[in-house]
């Protein structure tokens, strides 16, 4: 059994010496993340719209843990890279003081109301529009 075994290891070192250094674009891939367990209810949303979406995008399959855990079965490495970014950008936590780009969805006398990630609304307030004073919001943004 030994003799046999270390004859199939020779020929398998001389086809391919060592292991490849990356996978094949097109190898099925698991990913696993961890989320917040409050942000659990966001990355599922109201009857599972916000996760089904992800899955048609990209054609993964998503399974999430009640411990917060996100595993993502792919079955290429751009349509996992793809569902992971989609997954951070759900779960993601504004931090005060850094710069966001995002779209208006709202604009009010005091500013206006910017989506810097998909469903985390953000107030622009009106003296952080320009440098200059500004009389309406709606004059500089639409």
């Amino acid at each position: 059994a030994k003799e046999a075994r270390l004859f199939i290891l020779d020929k398998m070192e001389a086809v391919i010496a060592e292991p490849r250094s990356s996978l094949s674009p097109y190898a099925p891939r698991i990913y696993s993340l961890t989320i917040p367990v409050d942000k659990i209810r966001e990355l599922i949303g109201p009857g599972g719209k916000v996760i089904r979406g992800i899955v048609d995008a990209t054609g993964v399959k998503i399974d999430v843990e009640d411990d917060g855990r996100v595993n993502i079965f792919a079955v290429d490495g751009k349509s996992a890279d793809r569902a992971i970014q989609m997954v951070n950008d759900i779960c993601a936590v504004a931090e005060v003081g850094k710069t966001y780009l995002g779209k208006v969805v709202r604009i009010v006398d005091f500013g206006a109301f910017v989506e810097i990630f998909p469903g985390t609304d953000g107030l622009l307030h009106i003296s952080e529009i320009s440098e200059n004073r500004i009389k309406q919001v709606r004059d500089e943004l639409k």
